[in-house]
């Protein structure tokens, strides 16, 4: 999980690449580095740590570069493993994300023909293979094609030659992105690093090379050259910056209003817009997915029961890839964020190896899940800088229930009357957004711990589990979520004055049975936070601070509770002076197995 770069144009290369890793540093960030052609030599300059500027390194002003942000999978982080790597002679270096599965054995091939490495990575043997087929009589550009036809695992890397004004570029399973400027070209593992210079993209597919000069640019497939559309990205830069907030979390919090507005607007008008002839036949519904999307599954598959009466069921992406069993009568969906998840990827290819239709949930347009899943479906939610998902979440949520609805056994009417609360819900978040003050003063206090737990039943307990995953990765307290009613099967020993309780107390079918779990805490003396409905006057009686939620209809308590556990989490973690952003050990786009 790393984030590349490659320029070649007019501009200062060195600060092209440095400005354009600024904003892939989600994807990585223990070291970062970059490499610039000039008078044909290649000049690398790579540092542990935070990315900084090019002040810290010899003035160079070539106009082609390479950049890379690393987060570590061979090696531990240091300066000699940060990319970019070379050859034995530093007249190749590479920048790469992804895993070289097989690279031990071409490492060591290599080094019995005299080959000298530096680095622990991975990485490292695809500059040295480039200059093994170079002194085999190869130009560059063959040289690095014929190297793909020895690498196993995956990959997307830009190489640089110190002889040749061109970058190649190649894309295998792992993010790559080609951006077209005037008289200028980048490719990138995300489209943010470049929306400063140019918003006109090419989203290159799993085989593609592309070889970038000053004048143009072509595209190669299995050796034949193949054109690919060009797309305009819908976002400005504006929207990937900070706007003002202290953190991209934050602001990424308060942009939810507008998020649920697109993703409806997308779906939404007087009825749901969406053909459903996916489903015509299934028998069930798996749902694929990893951390939060996980969370947001278990959700879609609580709305799924309960309003199509279809049998639903939820796995981890990367436990699903051990699946044998035949699907030709099941529906997979697959929701990724980034569209680049690598168990969630490889879930869906085996799935339809197995026979099943497959729908995916991105919010990234071009993403790898776009040409894997037979039906696409977008959240609209913009690009989200900050690794801990927010609003992203919510945007899932809302396709889901878009899907649910249009799937629905209700009458008209109360499809309709849903679809009237939905669209209410960007009032409901603004509500909460002025409770932030409140909010914070709670999350000050809980700040104080070092373990939490989060309860819920029913809807309430994937609720639970997403404010708990939110608390521990960012303010790295360890919190864990809990069906409420387990609580007694064991984790009861661990309840007491410094293990803090968080309630999801819905008003709906498990609430007097939540308040009675509450009891039940209390007397073992943890100190409870309950989020429940605004119009509830008994659950404070139990607990020690109350969050009193805008009501809705109790199926949407997902989204409103939700955005109140991913302010706890962020004034948790900001009272904790932690790096919010970009959590120690995690990255955005999880994009190896």
């Amino acid at each position: 999980m790393c984030g590349i770069v490659g320029y070649i144009g007019f501009r200062r290369a060195d600060k092209v690449a440095v400005s354009a890793l600024k904003r892939l540093e989600y994807r990585g960030y223990d070291s970062w580095g970059v490499a610039v052609k000039s008078n044909d030599e290649i000049k690398v300059y790579k540092r542990v740590g935070a990315i900084g500027d090019v002040s810290q390194f010899e003035l160079c002003e070539g106009t082609i570069s390479i950049g890379h942000t690393r987060w570590a999978t061979h090696g531990k982080p240091s300066d000699v493993n940060a990319h970019p790597h070379t050859d034995c002679n530093g007249k190749i270096a590479v920048v790469h994300n992804g895993i070289i599965s097989n690279f031990q054995k071409l490492r060591e091939s290599l080094e019995r023909e005299g080959h000298v490495f530096k680095s622990e990575t991975d990485t490292e043997v695809i500059p040295h293979l480039i200059e093994k087929f170079i002194d085999s009589g190869l130009d560059f550009e063959n040289a690095v094609k014929e190297t793909l036809k020895h690498l196993k695992g995956s990959y997307a890397f830009v190489a640089l030659s110190s002889t040749e004004d061109k970058l190649v570029a190649c894309k295998y399973k792992s993010p790559l992105i080609l951006g077209i400027g005037d008289n200028e070209y980048f490719v990138a593992s995300d489209v943010p690093a470049i929306l400063e210079y140019t918003n006109r993209v090419v989203y290159l597919h799993d085989g593609d090379t592309v070889v970038l000069t000053r004048d143009s640019y072509e595209i190669y497939k299995d050796g034949k050259k193949v054109n690919r559309e060009v797309e305009i990205v819908p976002w400005s830069v504006e929207q990937a910056e900070k706007g003002g907030f202290e953190h991209f979390m934050l602001k990424e919090i308060h942009e939810t209003p507008k998020v649920i507005e697109d993703t409806l607007l997308e779906y939404v008008s007087d009825e749901i817009e969406l053909d459903v002839g996916f489903t015509a036949g299934i028998s069930d519904v798996i749902f694929v997915a990893c951390g939060t999307s996980y969370h947001a599954s278990l959700i879609g598959k609580y709305l799924i029961e309960k309003l199509d009466e279809i049998p639903v069921r939820v796995e981890y992406a990367s436990e699903f890839n051990y699946h044998n069993a035949p699907l030709s009568r099941s529906l997979v969906i697959g929701i990724t964020q980034s569209g680049e998840t690598a168990d969630t990827l490889e879930a869906l290819r085996k799935a339809q190896k197995f026979g099943a239709r497959t729908l995916a949930i991105t919010n990234v347009l071009g993403s790898s899940v776009t040409r894997i899943a037979d039906v696409i479906l977008y959240t609209r939610a913009g690009p989200e800088i900050c690794v801990a998902a927010t609003k992203t979440f919510i945007a899932q949520l809302i396709v889901l229930y878009v899907i649910a609805l249009r799937l629905s056994l209700l009458s008209r009417s109360e499809v309709n009357e849903i679809l009237a609360d939905l669209k209410l819900l960007p009032e409901k978040v603004r509500a909460i957004l002025d409770m932030e003050d409140y909010i914070r003063k709670i999350a000050e206090e809980l700040a104080n711990y070092e373990n939490m737990m989060y309860i819920g039943r029913g809807l309430g307990y994937p609720i639970a589990l997403e404010g708990a995953l939110k608390m521990k990765e960012i303010s790295y307290i360890h919190a864990e979520g809990y069906p409420a009613g387990e609580l007694k099967h064991g984790p009861f020993a661990l309840l007491g004055k410094q293990t803090p309780v968080v309630a999801c107390v819905l008003r709906d079918e498990t609430y007097d049975t939540m308040l009675g779990n509450i009891k039940e805490v209390k007397a073992r003396n943890s100190p409870v936070v309950a989020l429940t409905d605004e119009n509830d006057s008994e659950a404070e009686k139990f607990v020690d601070y109350v969050i009193k939620v805008p009501s809705t209809n109790v199926l949407l308590t997902p989204v409103t509770y939700s955005v109140v556990l991913q302010l706890l989490a962020y004034y948790a973690a900001r009272s904790r002076g932690c790096e919010i952003d970009k959590p120690r050990h995690l990255a955005k786009s999880v994009t190896v197995e």
